[in-house]
């Protein structure tokens, strides 16, 4: 499931990245990443590290849309349990 959802992503990065007439060169030193690295990234390679995925988006502008869509209190089910975010973790022991 992991595999398919990075492959997923990587190709929908890379259809941004044609959308905004970037080539991989352009992307990838844009975002200050390896042509390896972009090229990983847009296979949907799992080992790629975050802040490079990060940077990509960065420059593809999807950035504040992933934000967006990763806050749990865009959903219905986040504002319902809203309450359960200012839980206070529990103590250490000492």
């Amino acid at each position: 499931m992991v595999d398919e959802t990075a492959e997923q992503l990587g190709e929908h990065f890379k259809q941004w990245r044609i959308v905004l007439g970037l080539s991989q060169e352009l992307a990838a030193d844009r975002a200050n990443l390896s042509m390896p690295t972009l090229r990983r990234i847009e296979r949907g390679d799992t080992g790629v590290r975050l802040g490079s995925v990060l940077a990509l988006m960065e420059v593809l502008n999807l950035t504040e849309q992933f934000i967006q869509s990763s806050d749990p209190l865009s959903t219905d089910l986040g504002r319902a349990r809203a309450h359960l975010l200012g839980r206070q973790r529990a103590r250490r022991s000492q």
